[in-house]
């Protein structure tokens, strides 16, 4: 019989909570059983009926989807693939031309984004772990032309300095309506108790701005400033797994990973600090607070928090017409709820005029999967993709 992965990292946590001695330890968490088929109809608070199919599957851990012009879609691997759907069918070739990446741990390959101009150009990119610091990794942004089934004059456009101890290898990155590229980088470190993510002369726990050719941009926040590396656009991130430009504001909208608590979601403003790791809605995983205070003068709060938290990982606001009970509505994916495997969900939140929530609900949770990324399609329904070894592409579309 084959173990499944959530119950053998049900079983470690099991053993890093202190389940140790003669006794067979027993796992925490939910049995998932393998996904099946499909498709499901759930009852949902607002738009109720709701059909989820399975659109492929043989995706292993998928991490992001960039939608291409001619209707296909380009899908990330953790293991370093690139792949490609068109018509519902996945193409057993990865696309060829990417370097070499590092894939242990929490590092892989990750976000992928079109150049605005992509139709003229054919430029694709990709953060990415790059191996540096023997064996180790940084988060780092590359870029290459897309051509047939290939990306060549592959190259990269940042690789953020390597910080001994971190773990935050992840990267998100957005094309802003000003044409800057924006990239995030991850400031967890070792005991989360470094300060990578407060240090101006780290690109680590930042939100970075570039040209699209990694340059800088003679505009950003920090350009000039004794002690500042230019390219910061934001300080004070712990594990970024969401960034996007929303559809109706055009502004940057972000989200972020807690430890056991104090998952984030924030309205991300030039030059300001979101509080990582001097202030949190958390605890460390040892149970003490990260912080005293969760809030303190001079530190951007987030417009949502979760406690516990649910490991949010993609990000969406729904803007189409299929689903009109859900317009203007935040979705985001929810890989684990309280440090408990197999309560992967998504989860809906509603907005008040002022942005201020008032509704959240949370769906698909009979499926048990961990989902990492949420999008929009251009024909108005939402795609998710499950972080699983067996991950899946699934598409939500009302029942009736």
């Amino acid at each position: 019989m084959r173990v499944g992965r959530s119950v053998l990292q049900a079983a470690a946590l099991w053993v890093a909570m202190g389940g140790l001695g003669d006794a067979q330890p027993q796992p925490i968490g939910v049995p998932v059983p393998p996904l099946a088929e499909g498709p499901w109809v759930f009852e949902t608070a607002e738009q109720h009926s709701v059909r989820v199919s399975v659109v492929t599957k043989g995706l292993s851990h998928p991490w992001a989807i960039a939608f291409l012009p001619d209707e296909g879609m380009l899908i990330t691997e953790r293991a370093g693939r690139l792949r490609v759907v068109r018509g519902g069918v996945l193409d057993p070739r990865p696309i060829s031309g990417l370097p070499t990446i590092r894939t242990d741990g929490n590092g892989g390959l990750m976000d992928v984004a079109l150049h605005p101009e992509f139709e003229r150009n054919a430029l694709v990119y990709l953060t990415y772990t790059k191996p540096v610091g023997n064996g180790m990794g940084t988060p780092a942004l590359m870029r290459g032309r897309l051509e047939g089934h290939a990306l060549v004059d592959v190259e990269d456009v940042l690789v953020p300095d390597f910080y001994e101890g971190n773990s935050g290898l992840n990267g998100r990155v957005v094309f802003g309506r000003d044409g800057k590229v924006y990239m995030s980088t991850g400031g967890r470190s070792q005991g989360d108790v470094a300060n990578v993510a407060q240090d101006r002369m780290s690109l680590r726990g930042k939100i970075l701005r570039l040209n699209d050719d990694g340059s800088v941009p003679a505009d950003n926040p920090f350009v000039g400033r004794e002690g500042h590396r230019p390219e910061i656009y934001t300080v004070g991130h712990r594990n970024q797994l969401g960034l996007i430009v929303h559809p109706t504001t055009g502004e940057i909208w972000q989200h972020e990973n807690g430890p056991q608590g104090g998952d984030e979601l924030n309205i991300i403003r030039p030059g300001r600090d979101y509080g990582w790791p001097e202030v949190s809605f958390g605890r460390d995983y040892s149970g003490r607070r990260v912080s005293e205070n969760p809030t303190r003068q001079g530190i951007e709060q987030p417009i949502v928090y979760w406690v516990p938290a649910i490991a949010v990982a993609g990000l969406a606001v729904y803007t189409g017409d299929r689903f009109p009970a859900w317009k203007g509505n935040v979705f985001v994916g929810a890989m684990m709820e309280g440090r408990i495997p197999g309560t992967g969900h998504l989860q809906r939140v509603v907005f008040n005029e002022n942005m201020e929530e008032i509704r959240r609900e949370s769906m698909l949770r009979e499926l048990r999967q961990r989902i990492r990324e949420v999008r929009q399609g251009p024909d108005g329904l939402l795609y998710l993709l499950t972080d699983e070894e067996e991950g899946a592409l699934l598409r939500l579309e009302p029942a009736a």
